[in-house]
């Protein structure tokens, strides 16, 4: 094992074995301490100390971070078997009442663990946590039910003690105290582990158990034992009463840091608990606790080992010393880190470098060869938290993210979040009343499933309602001709008339105007092929080291569009790349590279904006990325003085300055540059048009890179392709901090504290108020809580330019408190601004609430978002969706779903000019995608793409007649029994779901993966389910055969070809080779002409399998005839 090469430098370390004896030398209580440790390496003691000695160690710290931070050391160097985190039951502390489900499990497994009498396991924890008292051990095995596999057991009975148990039932399991019945399936999530389990009966006996993951619902691993243990929590008070050390084994040992900290922070806790119970703030918590006092006299009982030099509280007369220093600070530079590294060479000390990524140690290694290639380092793949140097082991341990100043993240095992599909599935869920658009007959209201019998048979259909209450039934068949209708803000869509022609106009009129925008963007592209431009030089090693100095990890994403865009400016023709992600998804960084590869060359850079705030603020991006590098950054405003602007205008043309930062002044008449390179242009929809036309004039021959955080859906990606190329960023930095986000009432503690905490680190906090007849009233409450706090207020009813002056103010610093209404959501950067208050947040969409959210925590600091809302009984089922839902994705990068989901429509970032927001609304925005998809199909056919293939690289070559589909939309129609059945899947939503990704899966690896999924949630396929997908694959091969439409009714199959007489498939060798297999078989089968129309008959199919077996054995005859 790499990782423990640190354990075994210190297995050796003379003062580790010193404790080890101490601690064996068979005192009933030893207290001693141990000083001089800094960084990890305390973690690296303890880790080392724990494997030589059969214990359990307890390790608490003052700060719930430290501790994560600890914790996450000994995992890195131990692994998580015998590690755990022990966690507060709520989410800040037990006055404010919040509790969290993911601790509740954690908890619970620590204590389940304790109980099982295991000896060996290091516990990390905090005074929050270690304050709460817990159930006793013998309530704790009451309350614990066994299972295991082969146990006799009914279903009636588990579902009693469940319910005892204060279990939920609900569909679908995801987070902890719920279960699920489907037929002799019962998923249960106990509160003792991470996953959720998943109990297959045969009759009354348990047939097997297997955990699953809650976010696909498929299984994980087989288990043959579970215990099921309900929130202990929840349990009667007087039987909570004992101190989680009541657990412990006599021998365990305790590890503090600060002892006297933490007795005094439980105290003052349990103190506040007190006084607010007695102001009736909340009830019965103060007994739920015990007091600094006591929690130091139970930990008394065990051996203590404190850090630190503070004075013992314990009473510990031995100390031992280590000889540690924390990490000097480097601030990126790695001139000072290279001499650092030679002059521990010089000294005897052997440096490492730790980083998690391997390509971090990459680029270390490669600037290191370029600007000092004796300096020596021995990389590590490690995660720790805090570099140091061991003066008795002559080591130097530097980690990346401390050289680089990164926030580093913590992570702790089973600290389960409810993943974003969840949501996204409630979100797209189709309920009754829903408004939903039919490709063919436009909007109407989903009306719920229905059954309909053909022939003797049931089916499943879809109801729609529309004016005048008609009502089409929709096969399941053709659930991808429907959509959800997702269109601007909650406004009601018109419902179409059956059969009259107004929908077909709209959308042929939707249809053409995009092929029109569309044509110009190709004209666009093919003329800036054909021109030539600058090709940039490669890569400089200031460059690598700019890059490797970025604050956060590179994902994938950014590294694929940084190199997508270095290339362009390496080619030979100018670059036109759009790049788009999420709000601080790190598209401006991609900028900062493009623009500083652009000064490597001495070209210069103008980056052009929409509005002076950002201006400024990019201004202030670059320079801050780009201090110390040989680069003039400067920005241009109305912010400026005339003289500064004369100045600056001056200096570009003589080219004294590489990168420009400004509003559309950039592209006036009297700017002149020296040598312009590379044009940024951040959100390019928000400019004028004017503005629009120069920047296109300049596009010709520059290199251009445009940014937009509109999220752009997969599906008109491929569509863009032949116009534009893209580069996509859709997942967040990983280690971005995520946000501490909490829902409150109205409540002033809270507000107060939330402020204050934050002007005492210099930061700034948003209040967003969405209603300006009020706003003024928000600030005087405001500034009443905190009277020492500036305040100012923006709203969208002020001018333009108060508005952007007292944002500029507030960026400069001038106040703490931002009084707004959600016209700060747009696009605006303040990394000092890390706590937000959203009030009456349950009137916000959940895109709105993310995209408000992203307003902090773009820095390396923790951020706050606290939701006010009134008490969640008073709130609609929606609104507490979307704030749990929001609550619970703390991270960033939900947005991406959750943008997706109610697209942001209001200013959909437009790809294709200023209409096409209007088209959304009309059509619904999934059915507006289809429109845009087939567009751009007919174009390419009619041959409007050919000038672009020739100049794309690796497009197909001619041969590509096999391949290419002849038919747009495939029909079916059948009177056999098709569909799953009410018995195996009871709950209508899910069906519709299941439907509807049956209906978009496209090839038999995903068919065979849907099929698994089907029978690990629900059980062995019925027969009518098994046609269903067998229907499945009747209709690929069908498609590739050029058939329009099946009709499988009495016995026979009806095909029907292309119905467009002039379609090119005609002429094809396919359709050759298919006439001349019927005429071979005209025993079974024939072929019919109706009104131009070609149909091919097929007797004696009674299953749908049989059906496939003949198309499939066309199929093979005709490949086998082409070959």
């Amino acid at each position: 094992m790499k990782e423990n090469r640190l354990s075994q430098l210190y297995s050796g370390h003379p003062v580790l074995k010193e404790i080890v004896d101490f601690i064996d030398s068979g005192e009933d209580i030893c207290r001693c301490r141990i000083e001089g440790l800094s960084g990890s390496s305390r973690a690296i003691v303890l880790g080392r100390i724990f494997q030589d000695m059969q214990h359990i160690h307890v390790v608490l710290i003052p700060e719930k971070e430290d501790a994560a931070y600890f914790y996450n050391d000994l995992v890195a160097l131990n692994g998580d078997e015998a590690v755990f985190f022990f966690p507060s039951t709520y989410k800040r502390s037990v006055q404010y009442e919040q509790t969290e489900p993911a601790n509740i499990v954690l908890r619970t497994e620590v204590l389940n663990f304790l109980a099982s009498g295991k000896r060996k396991g290091i516990i990390v924890t905090y005074p929050e946590s270690a304050m709460e008292k817990v159930i006793s051990r013998r309530n704790l095995k009451k309350n614990t039910f066994q299972i295991s596999k082969g146990d006799r057991l009914s279903l009636e009975f588990l579902e009693e003690m469940l319910r005892e148990y204060n279990f939920e039932r609900v569909d679908f399991v995801y987070e902890p105290g719920q279960y699920s019945v489907r037929g002799s399936i019962v998923d249960i999530f106990s509160y003792s582990a991470d996953f959720p389990y998943r109990i297959d009966f045969f009759s009354d006996e348990v047939d097997s158990i297997r955990t699953f993951n809650p976010d696909d619902q498929l299984s994980v691993s087989a288990q043959k034992q579970i215990s099921v243990i309900p929130n202990i929590q929840d349990i009667s008070l007087e039987e909570i009463n004992d101190s989680f050390t009541d657990f412990l084994p006599p021998s365990s040992i305790i590890w503090t840091d600060d002892a006297e900290l933490i007795k005094e922070r439980v105290n003052s806790i349990y103190n506040q608990t007190v006084q607010r119970e007695e102001s009736g703030q909340i009830a019965g918590k103060s007994a739920l606790v015990m007091t600094g006092n006591r929690l130091i006299s139970e930990l008394e009982k065990f051996r203590t080992i404190e850090f630190g030099r503070q004075r013992s509280v314990f009473g510990a007369e031995t100390s031992f010393e280590f000889h540690t220093a924390p990490q000097p600070v480097f601030n990126k530079n790695f001139e000072l880190l290279s001499e650092k590294i030679l002059s521990n060479q010089a000294g005897g000390l052997q440096t490492f470098i730790v980083s998690e990524s391997q390509s971090q140690i990459d680029r270390l290694n490669d600037i290191f060869a370029e600007i000092n290639p004796g300096a020596h380092f021995d990389p590590l793949l490690l995660n720790l938290h805090g570099g140091f140097t061991d003066n008795d082991l002559k080591i130097a341990l530097y980690t990346d993210h401390q050289i680089f100043d990164r926030y580093h993240k913590f992570r702790i095992r089973g600290y389960f979040s409810r993943k974003e599909s969840i949501s996204v599935k409630e979100l797209t869920g189709l309920n009754p009343g829903d408004y939903v658009v039919h490709i063919d007959h436009g909007i109407g209201k989903f009306g719920g499933l229905e059954k309909i019998e053909v022939n003797g048979k049931m089916q499943e259909a879809i109801k729609l309602v529309y004016r005048d209450n008609d009502i089409l039934y929709v096969g399941i068949h053709s659930l991808h001709r429907i959509s959800k209708y997702t269109g601007r803000d909650n406004a009601e869509p018109k419902i179409y008339k059956l059969g009259s022609g107004a929908w077909q106009r709209l959308k042929q009129n939707t249809k053409k105007r995009v092929k029109d925008i569309a044509k110009d963007l190709i004209r666009l592209y093919a003329e800036r092929m054909s021109v030539p431009g600058y090709s940039f030089s490669p890569d400089s090693y200031l460059q690598r080291e700019l890059e490797a100095s970025f604050l956060y990890e590179d994902t994938p994403d950014q590294l694929t569009a940084t190199m997508a865009v270095k290339n362009d400016m390496e080619a030979e023709h100018p670059m036109d790349r759009l790049v788009c992600g999420d709000v601080g998804f790190g598209k401006t960084e991609v900028a900062v590279r493009a623009a500083f590869k652009s000064a490597a060359d001495s070209k210069q850079t103008a980056v052009l904006v929409p509005t002076t705030i950002l201006a400024l603020q990019h201004y202030k991006t670059f320079s801050s990325r780009l201090k110390g590098f040989p680069c003039k950054v400067d920005y241009i405003s109305r912010h400026r003085k005339p003289a500064d602007q004369k100045k600056i205008f001056k200096d570009l043309e003589e080219g004294k300055i590489d990168i420009i930062i400004g509003t559309h002044k950039l592209v006036g008449e009297g700017v002149k540059f020296k040598d312009l390179g590379l044009l940024v242009i951040d959100e390019e929809q928000r400019f004028g048009v004017s503005v629009k036309e120069k920047i296109k004039k300049m596009k010709a021959s520059v290199d251009t890179l445009t940014l937009t955080a509109t999220p752009i859906p997969r599906t008109l990606q491929f569509s863009l392709m032949g116009a534009r190329d893209l580069s996509i960023i859709n997942t967040p930095p990983p280690n971005r901090m995520p946000i501490v986000t909490e829902i409150h009432g109205f409540n002033e503690e809270i507000i107060k504290e939330g402020i204050e905490y934050e002007v005492s680190r210099n930061g700034q906090v948003f209040f967003i108020h969405n209603r300006v007849d009020n706003i003024r009233e928000i600030e005087l409450k405001i500034r009443r809580i905190c009277p020492n706090v500036r305040t100012a207020v923006v709203h969208g009813k002020m001018e333009g330019k108060d508005i952007e002056n007292v944002m500029f103010d507030f960026i400069q610093g001038d106040y703490d408190v931002l009084v707004a209404t959600t016209i700060i959501e747009s696009g605006l950067d303040i990394p000092n601004a890390n706590t937000i208050f959203i009030n009456d947040a349950h009137h916000f969409g959940l895109s709105e609430l993310h995209q408000l959210r992203g307003r902090v925590g773009r820095s390396n600091r923790k951020a706050f978002c606290y939701l006010l809302a009134p008490p969640v009984e008073n709130l609609t089922q929606d609104a507490r969706r979307r704030l749990r839902a929001i609550e619970e994705f703390s991270e960033l990068g939900s947005g991406f779903n959750i943008a997706m989901q109610d697209l942001d429509i209001r200013g959909s970032g437009n790809l294709l000019g200023a209409e096409q927001s209007g088209f959304i609304a009309d059509v619904g925005f999934e059915t507006y995608q289809r429109i845009l998809n087939e567009a751009m199909t007919e174009l390419r056919e009619s041959g409007q793409f050919e000038n672009i293939q020739e100049i794309k690289p690796g497009a197909r070559p001619e041969h590509e007649e096999k391949d290419k589909s002849f038919v747009a939309d495939f029909q079916i129609d059948t009177d056999l029994e098709i569909m799953f059945p009410d018995e195996y899947v009871s709950s209508i939503s899910e069906r519709i779901r299941l439907y509807k990704e049956l209906n978009e899966i496209s090839n038999d690896e995903a068919l065979l993966k849907f099929e698994n999924k089907l029978t690990d949630m629900f059980g062995p396929v019925p027969p009518p389910a098994a046609a269903l997908l067998d229907i499945v694959r009747l209709k690929w091969i069908a498609v590739r055969l050029g058939i329009e439409k099946i009709l499988l009714k009495n016995s026979l199959l009806i095909a029907y070809f292309v119905s467009d007489p002039d379609s090119t498939f005609y002429r094809t060798s396919l359709f050759v080779s298919m006439m001349n297999y019927v005429n071979r078989h005209q025993k079974h089968m024939s072929v019919k002409q109706k009104e131009s129309k070609l149909s091919l008959t097929i007797k004696g199919i009674e299953s749908v399998k049989t059906a496939c077996g003949i198309l499939r054995n066309i199929q093979e005859d005709i490949q086998k005839e082409n070959a």
